[in-house]
């Protein structure tokens, strides 16, 4: 028995999603929490602004998520049904377009006609879905499964910044939570390089530089304006 290959296309979908909620939860919440606690402000204050940012982040991190993902299936949908109205009305043309996808691939013409009789006998749209249009079911939109995949992501990854927060002295509030959110950052990347296949430290370093620079930010913001408004 030929032995299974491992492919990691299949988790495109969830994994896209899961990667961006989980690095904007750790990213924009340890940056708001830093920005307020540099303004000089409670803890109570602090975990309030956090929660809040958790709260609104998730639940707009599932609505774009699901409108995007939603005008991507709509294109989708509509590109099928425009496809299979043409395979209704000019089989012949389709097929000698389909044969010529698979000549420009390097098939000889015969070997493309034929294969493209057979592949449209088993099921013609599927044939033009995957060779015309580029669609197969690994890559195709599901924007429930982004949305609330999204969602919980970024949830957890928001509760890690306000977790260190609860553990953290007061007067120790800012590095904790920049240590910690950095350390979670590059653990997060680790995982999803680890989980698609690429180089853990590339995706380690990328996610913790931005998350650094953001940081940065907000803490500059926090610092100037919070002590010049209070």
């Amino acid at each position: 028995m030929p032995q299974k290959e491992l492919h990691y296309a299949n988790r495109i979908g969830w994994l896209r999603a899961a990667v961006l909620g989980a690095n904007d939860g750790i990213v924009s919440t340890g940056s708001l929490v830093v920005g307020v606690a540099a303004a000089s402000a409670a803890r109570g204050d602090v975990l309030l602004a956090g929660i809040a940012g958790m709260v609104a982040g998730a639940m707009s991190m599932a609505a774009g998520e699901y409108v995007s993902v939603s005008s991507q299936a709509d294109t989708e949908k509509s590109d099928l049904a425009r496809e299979k109205k043409e395979l209704e009305i000019d089989d012949v043309g389709e097929r000698k377009e389909l044969a010529n996808i698979y000549v420009k691939r390097g098939l000889e013409p015969a070997l493309a006609k034929q294969v493209a009789d057979q592949l449209m006998k088993h099921d013609a749209l599927m044939a033009h879905a995957r060779d015309e249009l580029g669609l197969t079911e690994v890559h195709t939109a599901r924007p429930f499964q982004a949305a609330w995949t999204s969602a919980l992501s970024f949830a957890l990854g928001a509760a890690l910044p306000l977790l260190a927060v609860l553990l953290s002295p007061t007067n120790l509030i800012i590095p904790v939570v920049v240590i910690s959110s950095l350390f979670f950052l590059a653990g997060m990347g680790m995982l999803a390089s680890n989980t698609g296949g690429s180089n853990i430290w590339v995706g380690a370093l990328r996610v913790t530089f931005w998350g650094l620079v953001a940081m940065i930010a907000t803490f500059l913001v926090g610092r100037l304006f919070g002590t010049s408004i209070s």
